[in-house]
């Protein structure tokens, strides 16, 4: 049986407010788990009012905290636009709360645009590739081991709370760069197919092949990311996967305020010879369908990829076909139902 699990952006729905989102995805964690998911992720974005992901280490407490067993974390943390010891503090207190359950994946691009970039790093420069390494030594320096007993006015510095077993850290990317550096430093890696689909299968066997075993870590641990909307049947699918579509143009188009189009809008919509191509472009990155044939690309893909995880991103307008999305994969690729459903938090 494969392992799935779900990678969340919070997209804000047409007519629902951004609260509204974030408990949402609380409610959808709640249902992955009874589900048998193995883990939920959630993501950063800044300075676009179309996603309520601006701060995952407030919803990954959250959802941590609604949840029994399964792991919680970052996809990720957006290393660059933080100090290493902030971030080293706040998954130190996530797994202070939750131990055994987080994860702390990290990616060097900005997730925003450059201006909202440099206004995040207070004006810092953007982090080239070889800076990266050097601000991952740092932030591993700060979370994986406590300093020496310190004398009295020491002047080392340690990531607070001590005394905690830090996060599992994953490198995420869609490129040569984050697969080379993860495999060279021995860390579990996931690789964004939802955006580079056509470099998965190379990256991912890349990764593997030049993998060097580390303390932590004695072999290759990967995950491909896929963007997915299942329904009863293909037709359906191809319905909700319409306003998903005109979402992503909006964003392409540099409409970044725009919320998730509802179906009638989308169905409203006629796309420009430009618009159209843009829109073939996404089609390209999304798996829609009914059950059988969802489980039968995902399977594809897991098995060119060898991946030993699939993580799954269904973005849709209406919540209920959402969470139904996601028990039609489940049951499709034989997950085991872990948990008895919780009380639903949506507000």
């Amino acid at each position: 049986m494969v392992a799935l699990s779900v990678l969340d952006l919070s997209p804000i729905a047409a007519g629902s407010t951004a609260g509204e989102t974030l408990w949402r995805s609380v409610d959808l964690a709640e249902h992955a788990e009874a589900l048998g998911f193995a883990r939920y992720w959630v993501a950063e974005h800044h300075n676009a009012g179309a996603v309520a992901s601006s701060a995952p280490e407030i919803l990954i407490g959250q959802i941590a905290a609604r949840t029994r067993a399964m792991r919680v974390g970052a996809g990720g943390i957006m290393l660059p636009n933080h100090s290493p010891l902030k971030v080293a503090e706040l998954f130190r207190v996530l797994s202070a709360m939750f131990p055994g359950r987080i994860d702390l994946g990290l990616g060097r691009a900005a997730g925003t645009d450059p201006r909202t970039a440099a206004e995040l790093r207070r004006g810092k420069p953007l982090v080239d590739p070889d800076e990266m390494a050097g601000e991952l030594d740092r932030l591993e320096g700060f979370l994986l081991a406590d300093p020496p007993a310190r004398g009295p006015f020491s002047r080392s510095i340690a990531a607070i709370p001590m005394g905690v077993a830090p996060p599992d850290v994953w490198l995420l990317g869609s490129s040569d760069y984050s697969s080379a550096l993860a495999a060279r430093r021995g860390l579990p890696f996931a690789f964004a197919a939802h955006m580079s689909p056509g470099d998965a299968e190379a990256e991912l066997r890349k990764y593997r092949v030049t993998f060097r075993p580390s303390a932590r870590h004695a072999a290759p641990t990967s995950i491909v990311s896929l963007a997915v909307i299942c329904a009863p049947t293909s037709e359906e699918a191809r319905r909700l996967a319409a306003s998903a579509e005109l979402g992503w143009l909006h964003f392409a188009q540099g409409l970044r305020d725009l919320p998730m189009p509802s179906e009638e809008e989308a169905k409203a919509h006629v796309d420009d010879a430009d618009q159209a191509a843009i829109r073939e472009m996404f089609r390209e990155r999304l798996i829609v369908g009914a059950p059988a044939e969802v489980a039968e690309r995902v399977m594809a893909i897991r098995r060119a990829c060898q991946a030993d995880e699939v993580m799954l991103m269904t973005h849709v307008h209406d919540h209920e076909a959402r969470r139904r999305s996601y028990a039609l994969i489940a049951e499709a690729l034989g997950l085991d139902k872990k948990v008895a459903p919780p009380a639903r938090a949506v507000r």
